[in-house]
């Protein structure tokens, strides 16, 4: 009895000791976890944070999805903030993206020089910035992408002068504290300087509100104010000035530009209600721009990405800046320029 159970022990030791060598031969496995989780972390997608003053305006609409499109095809997510006009939001917006630890930061600010205390808290967390389209002043930005307003200005006033002889024109144009208007105004100053041309009267719509310089419009042709060619800041401002005129009176004609190629204004430019605008390439715009920031996110240095890049002051630095052309249009160009690019559809233009 005794030698069965002494040889049934030496089974069970047998059996035990076979078990908890093949557990010590399985354990180096475990030194793949590490790994794993280490992949997962390098995996981690990053996030930009876009900050835009407004969406109630129809570029800004399209400027935002094709950023949106291109950034998330290069596999970068993106928080956005719509700050509805409202400098005090757009900061408290900003502060969020701080929170939210995004990895870059695309600002579209309401005014160009309201924020140099939020970005400085940006920086302070080594959050690169980019200003997109108009120029943060007076703040720590680290690359400004837009399409050259100096040159829309020129434009504007070399069309006008293809327009018209008359030398008493007006200018409505978008808010004052947007610096894209003194940029679209030395512009149109450096055409018109040493000639008969002159600007009139000059009228800053607050806000970007369109009711107002549909107001105002409505205003100067009632005092018989009446110029002889009106620069409007957008082809939005330019739409409101021409319901204006019309209610005002259906036979009076005065030339009118504006800038952005809204399907408004391209097909008031076929009905011979506006000129001509300015197209800015939004779609390139906002692309190039999102291919810069998920560069940013992902660890280039700003210096890298910058190099040769011509520079701008701002009020602190010399900001690197990437400037894209902007392209006169009228009846004549405009299904080269506008259609057969795809930026509307021949049926949109022509209001079919």
């Amino acid at each position: 009895m005794k030698k069965r159970l002494l040889k049934n022990y030496r089974i069970l030791s047998i059996a035990f000791f076979t078990l908890l060598l093949n557990s010590c031969a399985k354990a180096p496995q475990s030194k793949n976890k590490p790994q794993i989780e280490k992949k997962n972390e390098i995996s981690v997608t990053k996030t930009i944070g876009f900050s835009i003053d407004t969406l109630a305006i129809e570029r800004w609409q399209r400027d935002l999805d094709v950023f949106m499109n291109k950034a998330r095809e290069l596999g970068v997510n993106v928080i956005v903030q719509n700050a509805g006009n409202n400098l005090e939001e757009q900061n408290r917006q900003l502060q969020y993206l701080i929170d939210r630890n995004v990895d870059v930061i695309v600002l579209l600010p309401l005014k160009d020089d309201g924020f140099t205390e939020t970005l400085q808290k940006i920086k302070n967390k080594n959050i690169p910035v980019i200003s997109y389209d108009r120029l943060t002043r007076n703040a720590d930005i680290d690359l400004y992408i837009t399409i050259d307003s100096q040159k829309v200005g020129e434009i504007m006033a070399r069309g006008m002068i293809k327009e018209t002889h008359r030398s008493n024109w007006y200018c409505i144009l978008g808010a004052k504290e947007d610096y894209n208007m003194n940029l679209i105004m030395n512009g149109i100053y450096s055409v018109i300087h040493n000639t008969d041309y002159y600007i009139g009267h000059i009228f800053y719509t607050s806000g970007w509100n369109y009711d107002l310089a549909y107001e105002e419009m409505l205003r100067l042709l009632k005092n018989n104010s009446i110029p002889d060619a009106i620069i409007c800041g957008n082809d939005a401002i330019a739409d409101s000035v021409i319901s204006a005129i019309n209610v005002y009176s259906q036979d009076l004609h005065i030339p009118i530009c504006g800038q952005d190629a809204d399907i408004a204004a391209c097909q008031n430019i076929i009905q011979k209600k506006q000129s001509f605008t300015v197209y800015k390439p939004i779609t390139k715009l906002a692309e190039i721009t999102a291919e810069y920031a998920v560069r940013l996110a992902k660890g280039e240095a700003v210096s890298e990405i910058t190099s040769g890049f011509n520079t701008m002051e701002n009020g602190n630095k010399e900001v690197p800046v990437l400037m894209l052309e902007p392209e006169y249009v009228n009846a004549d160009n405009i299904d080269k320029i506008i259609i057969d690019s795809g930026f509307h559809t021949k049926a949109e233009v022509y209001n079919k």
